[in-house]
């Protein structure tokens, strides 16, 4: 049971805020969109510390003083898978006019909605790699690793929020722009189910699955989230979010 709703809740997270679109006349300000990307930024950040990085070292222990290797590797292949998906998948951040990845011609809202699933997916993967934990009794509590679900539903209200609004904006209608929202948190049971399932036949790759998330989660912070959330005109809302983001899951 505990498995299911760690699953279920980063996709709330997603609903409840793509649900934004009922309730808001127009998109967030540009304050607004700096705070929650950096408030995201945080949350990413603590939870690839705390319930990641360190579980797959304490997990490697019998490694001795090498016990950092499984984490070192997973860490450096998470950020190159989602390098190459960057590069592959054609996808457009909002607030951006020029389309990343192969040339497409894909309409703007289906490139909107394939940005957040970028983002997605090494969340669904750090919650698959988390529950595999818990259910391969890889010393990670019930408690951990329904905190990370929670941390990660919280940073997905607002992403939700943030792409269904100017997919409503743009004409599509609230319905359409709702659905987009949600669906582009799909991917997430998705990535976490298939992480979950690798994990139970091949347990002694669980602390490389918990790095590799890690750093899938860490590049889309650096690559994407802090550089949306501290562009022109300059303020200082997001490094406040991100501070905030990061202390709420670290609590956690």
């Amino acid at each position: 049971m505990s498995i299911f709703y760690g699953l279920l809740i980063p996709f709330l997270g997603t609903t409840l805020g793509s649900a934004c679109v009922f309730f808001l006349k127009k998109e967030l300000s540009n304050s607004v969109q700096k705070t929650l990307l950096g408030f995201a930024s945080g949350v990413m950040v603590a939870a690839s510390v705390w319930s990641l990085i360190i579980p797959a070292i304490d997990k490697s222990e019998n490694l001795g003083k090498l016990s950092f290797i499984p984490a070192s590797v997973g860490l450096l292949l998470g950020f190159i898978f989602l390098l190459v998906l960057d590069v592959i998948i054609p996808h457009l951040h909002v607030n951006s006019a020029e389309p990343e990845g192969l040339k497409s011609n894909l309409k703007r809202s289906t490139m909107l909605c394939f940005a957040v699933t970028l983002h997605n997916i090494p969340e669904g993967m750090a919650v698959g790699a988390v529950l595999a934990g818990l259910s391969t009794t890889g010393g990670i509590s019930v408690a951990g690793a329904i905190a990370l679900s929670i941390g990660i539903a919280i940073q997905n209200f607002p992403e939700g929020a943030i792409i269904s609004m100017p997919l409503a904006t743009e004409g599509k209608g609230k319905f359409k722009g709702f659905m987009l929202g949600t669906l582009s948190g799909i991917v997430e049971p998705i990535a976490a189910g298939i992480t979950l399932l690798l994990s139970q036949f091949i347990v002694p790759l669980l602390p490389y699955l918990l790095s590799f998330s890690a750093g899938a989660m860490l590049y889309v912070v650096v690559e994407e989230l802090i550089p949306e959330s501290s562009r022109p005109p300059h303020s200082n809302l997001g490094t406040i979010g991100f501070a905030i983001g990061f202390v709420l899951m670290m609590i956690l």
